[in-house]
This record gives structure tokens, C-alpha cells and sequence, in this order.
């Protein structure tokens, strides 16, 4: 009986364990990340633009997780835009990534 209540608990701890990084970042508005990635960073992100063309299929999942976790996003100082927007356009960059189930077929 004790062994199963350990079993149990331990289930449970490593559930809300990967809840919780999985809504670290994610779990925002893709719909709402597209228009201001569109709004805030296709102006300097287009093909013409005066930064590199980026796209969401540019990066994988893991690569795009792995941007916004570490903050070095070389434009950020520029944004002017809330924790909950980036949090969205996060999530769409991530939703529409190349190795995602629906990949951005154009910015």
C-alpha cells in the first residue's frame, strides 16, 4: 500500500513537473502572435527589410523554445510590445515551425 502511494505521488509530481515548462512559454495566442509578428517584426524581418528575412519555418520547435528561453533576441531592446504578446508571438512562431504539424508556408 505504501509503495502504490509513492508510485502515485511521484506520477503526479512529474505531471505537474512538465505542466509546468510546457506553460512557461507557450499556451498563448497563435492567431494574435501572427498579427503582431506581422505589425512588429516582418517591417525589419522581409525579404527587403533591414534585418535577415525570418519566418516561423525558418527554426524548428526546439530552436525557437530555445531563443525566447534564453532572451538573446538580438531586437527585443526594440519591442515595444508586453510579456503576453511576446508570449503569443512565441506561440506562433513555435505552432508554425518547420518541424511542427502545420509549418508556415509564408510569413
Amino acid at each position: 500500500m505504501n509503495r502504490k502511494f509513492v508510485t502515485i505521488i511521484g506520477a503526479v509530481l512529474l505531471t505537474m513537473a512538465v505542466a509546468s515548462m510546457a506553460f512557461a512559454f507557450g499556451g498563448g495566442n497563435p492567431r494574435k502572435g501572427k498579427f503582431l509578428w506581422r505589425k512588429n517584426c516582418r517591417t525589419c524581418h522581409a525579404p527587403n527589410g533591414s534585418a535577415a528575412d525570418l519566418n516561423p519555418a525558418d527554426k524548428t520547435q526546439a530552436e525557437w523554445t530555445k531563443i525566447f528561453e534564453s532572451g538573446e533576441i538580438p531586437c527585443k531592446s526594440d519591442w515595444t510590445v508586453g510579456d503576453q504578446d511576446v508570449n503569443d508571438i512565441f506561440t506562433y512562431l513555435h505552432d508554425y515551425a518547420k518541424d511542427s504539424p502545420t509549418p508556415a508556408k509564408c510569413s
